[in-house]
């Protein structure tokens, strides 16, 4: 199993704009020392190591954990994607040994700047680009770039924030049809920190239609298990939020040769990990 979604860091090193006082789970540091025995228990062989913080110096601290953890088979670093020359500029800078993907944060902001050449650029490196589309207009943006740069590879993260806390998906499964359209987007099924913040406690029971809509969208070559750790300590532990993903994908119908590509699969090809 390869976890595509992780994040490690300090908080006296970093500012994260994302977390709020109400998440004093998170205010502490997450370490490689921390996330190794859970590894082991849940039977993870690699990881994709995800940065959750817009500088240079999260490039730094990103290509140190990577050294120093053998079980990082990819990191997907920073870039600032809104500013070509400056995202082309840290794109030389940055100690790229482990880089699979890039992203920035943001939020529920518009897309508007995405550049198709910078983009064609990330392709040409072999990097994936990873974003968290949550509006009708940021999905448009999404589907608009991937059908004008089809060589790149696109990796939506969080399941594109379903509104599970409300139960009406309606909205969020057009939006997932439409990014299922184009055959260069994949799709992570993970839980973010604003799903979570507005739960109560983990709903693997809510999980699962979602599981399923993206099952039927995307097919299991085109999704990924990930954990969101630590972040998804919010709501649920590292082996229980694998556990109860796995467990949708299993209900949803995908035979063992699907949930071989959930698992590991679709890993490996959209972000060229090598095998372990």
């Amino acid at each position: 199993m390869i976890d595509t979604h992780h994040h490690f860091w300090r908080t006296d090193l970093q500012e994260q704009p994302w977390r709020s006082p109400a998440h004093t789970e998170l205010a502490v540091d997450f370490g490689p020392a921390d996330l190794a025995p859970l590894l082991d228990a849940s039977g993870v062989e690699a990881t994709v190591l995800v940065e959750s913080v817009d500088t240079p110096e999260e490039n730094d601290r990103l290509a140190a954990y990577a050294a120093a953890f053998p079980q990082v088979a990819g990191v997907v670093g920073w870039l600032p994607l809104a500013d070509a020359a400056a995202a082309r500029a840290e794109l030389a800078r940055a100690d790229r040994t482990r880089w699979c993907g890039v992203r920035c944060l943001v939020a529920r902001e518009p897309l508007d700047w995405l550049d198709p050449d910078l983009m064609a650029s990330l392709a040409a490196a072999d990097l994936a680009w990873d974003v968290v589309p949550v509006t009708d207009a940021q999905v448009e943006s999404v589907v608009a770039l991937a059908r004008r740069v089809p060589e790149l590879r696109i990796v939506a993260d969080h399941l594109a924030r379903p509104p599970l806390e409300t139960g009406d998906l309606g909205g969020w499964v057009e939006r997932l049809a439409a990014l299922a359209t184009c055959p260069n987007v994949a799709l992570k099924l993970s839980i973010g920190v604003d799903l979570l913040s507005s739960w109560e406690r983990w709903d693997p029971a809510a999980i699962a239609p979602a599981v399923a809509h993206a099952v039927e969208a995307f097919g299991p070559d085109r999704l990924m298990l990930a954990s969101n750790w630590p972040v998804v300590t919010l709501r649920a532990d590292y082996a229980t939020a694998l556990r109860d993903l796995e467990a949708a994908v299993v209900a949803a119908g995908v035979d063992e040769a699907g949930l071989a590509e959930v698992r590991a699969g679709t890993a490996r090809r959209w972000y060229r990990l090598p095998r372990t």
